[in-house]
């Protein structure tokens, strides 16, 4: 791969990768699967790089991949969900929060727990709009008009409301 690929994937993975990070942890179920899941869309971007035509943005062109593997990865995860009975174990961290600190990160826990609800549809959808991507992106990365967008985060929206209201 020359040299300008590699900058150019270099430059656009440090401009993107908290953003490519946070949408990896959406469709996994903890820790390792995000690291697991961040690497192998980190791999399938490096491999697309010599097809990149820069009809959209590379940032675009780079969360229609991330959710591609990711939607890979939670099918495969289900499949496997059916064939076996998993055990969680707990971890203990070591850390001691502030109280502030300690209720906006279970604020933030209960709403990725009501994202993680979502159908794999909306749920795409919401991830892109939380990473602020722009309505004519996501719409050009899930294949839906800007309109149809525009709904659907209204009504994805409520929907979470409803979860975070449900069980507070």
């Amino acid at each position: 791969m020359s040299n300008e690929l590699e900058k150019t994937f270099l430059n656009a993975l440090e401009q993107n990768q908290q953003k490519l990070l946070r949408i990896c942890s959406v469709y996994s179920k903890d820790t390792d699967d995000t690291k697991d899941l961040f690497q192998e869309v980190l791999v399938q971007i490096w491999r697309s790089m010599p097809t990149f035509e820069a009809k959209s943005s590379i940032a675009t062109w780079m969360f229609r991949i991330t959710l591609n593997v990711c939607l890979r990865f939670r099918s495969k995860e289900i499949k496997k969900q059916k064939r076996f009975i998993q055990m969680d174990s707990i971890t203990i961290a070591k850390f001691t929060p502030t109280k502030e600190n300690n209720v906006q990160q279970e604020k933030l826990a209960h709403l990725k727990s009501c994202i993680k609800k979502l159908n794999e549809a909306d749920k795409a959808v919401i991830t892109l709009y939380l990473e602020e991507v722009r309505y004519k992106e996501i719409s050009e990365i899930l294949g839906l008009t800007e309109n149809n967008v525009a709904v659907k985060v209204k009504r994805i929206k409520k929907k979470l409301l409803n979860c975070i209201n449900q069980t507070t």
